[in-house]
């Protein structure tokens, strides 16, 4: 089905109704697991689409989803393209935040870090259906939606320069909360400030390796230093408005002439009443997703500062996957649809936030749970993807095979010396084993001249919410 080009890049070549071709970062070593699901099937509906513009593109964590699949990017011509609900995915603006620590990863003992997760846990409920601890900030949600990040700051969760390092500055203009159901409302409410389960987590990290020095330096990384690293997005309240507008979408597809090959493809013109409501209520989920990182960081914050007594911890960056921008390629202006993708802007990009604007901006890919993570740096051929990288390792098991398939002492072992906040049996399905190995996905993206590795992170302690 593939056609290969180059040892990290392949062709989806068209067939049936395809409109455009599918490219896909890769290797052979990650090849099989690609077979093995739908995700190139997905991939091949995606470019079926009326209107879907250049390519469609497979990024080396590709696995299947809901709709696109997950490591998948599509972009339609505005005004009239599509935008579709399935193709930026459940978890809008599930997102990973980097903060660095005013501490080296040797001077905190194992028997520390493990009270230091224990205190974490009491300020960052994790796990699927847990509300927030501090009710007050529930009555913050109509500001959160529409000002994201910068709302909590108003509010004394944060500093000022935390902006600056937040992708947007931690806002998207023109939510609406009246895009939004009250379903979606009511668990938006409960879900701020908090970790959620799945591929969630926050994981306490070291900088193991450093390869790229002044780079580095410039995003505030040094060997050994202790950092911090937040993945988690818009809760409950992304993935009830996927649910709802996928629905509405769907039923509305017919009225402008749009056929779909699946219904999680469901989509409609981006300039039509619908299309138009749905992008709202996505700019308010992505809000409430840029705020919630900002709120953990906060009681992250409080943690350390009461707890090992330097509450000083600086920001890094703040990305968004799971989203669809407007965004100019080409000299076309189009809606770029990222799931489980991230935008990655090089060095020179005018959109990049002021001070990454000479060097480009850090790209975050966190792996599975216990393995390493990697700070990157787009390179200027970034722009063969529409200036986009994976989001993490990706899914080689689904999570039924993964509690099916892998016993409670195989993660144990795949774990090695890292501390885990749950017991194994509740967080199986996000064993190590049942991802793709992330040496191999950097690798891809960096044989195929899109990015270059900055820094190396390796997992001390993770604390993850079950399901």
């Amino acid at each position: 089905m593939l056609k290969k080009l180059n040892d990290y890049l392949y062709r989806l070549p068209k067939t049936g109704k395809m409109q455009v071709e599918g490219l896909i970062i890769a290797s052979e070593k990650l090849l099989p697991a690609l077979y093995r699901d739908e995700s190139l099937k997905q991939l091949q509906n995606a470019a079926s689409l009326p209107g879907v513009y250049r390519e469609v593109y497979g990024m080396p964590d590709l696995h299947e989803g809901f709709g696109l699949p997950i490591g998948g990017v599509m972009a339609t011509v505005l005004p009239e393209g599509l935008i579709s609900a399935g193709a930026v995915g459940m978890d809008i603006n599930c997102g990973v935040r980097l903060l660095t620590t005013p501490f080296l990863a040797e001077e905190i003992s194992r028997e520390r870090l493990a009270e230091l997760i224990k205190a974490i846990e009491k300020y960052v409920p994790a796990g699927v259906g847990k509300k927030n601890w501090e009710k007050e900030v529930r009555s913050l949600l109509p500001k959160v939606l529409l000002k994201g990040a910068r709302a909590l700051l108003e509010e004394g969760y944060g500093f000022a320069e935390d902006l600056n390092k937040i992708e947007e500055g931690g806002v998207l203009a023109g939510a609406e909360i009246k895009a939004l159901s009250e379903t979606a409302l009511s668990r938006g409410a409960e879900g701020l400030g908090t970790l959620g389960g799945g591929n969630h987590f926050i994981e306490v990290q070291v900088v193991a390796e450093v390869r790229r020095w002044e780079v580095a330096k410039s995003f505030g990384l040094y060997p050994g230093m202790l950092c911090l690293m937040v993945h988690t997005g818009s809760r409950g309240l992304g993935h009830q408005v996927c649910t709802d507008y996928t629905e509405i979408l769907y039923k509305a597809g017919p009225k402008y002439n749009v056929s779909v090959p699946v219904k999680g493809l469901a989509a409609v013109p981006f300039s039509s009443p619908e299309g138009q409501r749905y992008y709202q209520a996505m700019l308010a989920s992505a809000n409430f997703a840029y705020a919630n990182r900002q709120l953990i960081t906060h009681y992250l914050r409080q943690v350390f500062k009461s707890y090992l007594g330097d509450g000083k911890l600086d920001l890094v960056y703040d990305l968004a996957h799971n989203i669809a921008k407007e965004e100019y390629h080409d000299g076309i202006k189009v809606l770029v649809h990222r799931k489980g993708a991230t935008r990655a802007l090089p060095a020179g990009h005018r959109e990049n936030l002021p001070q990454f604007r000479e060097i480009g901006q850090p790209v975050l890919i966190p792996g599975s749970m216990g393995t390493k993570s990697y700070v990157l740096r787009a390179t200027s051929n970034i722009s063969l993807t529409f200036n986009s990288l994976n989001h993490g390792a990706g899914r080689s098991m689904s999570r039924k095979a993964s509690l099916k398939n892998l016993t409670v002492s195989e993660v144990k072992k795949a774990l090695g010396d890292v501390i885990l906040n749950e017991k194994v049996e509740y967080v199986r399905d996000e064993a190590p084993q049942a991802y793709k190995d992330i040496d191999l996905v950097i690798e891809a993206v960096v044989g195929a001249g899109l990015a270059e590795v900055v820094a190396v992170l390796k997992p001390l302690a993770v604390i993850k919410g079950k399901d």
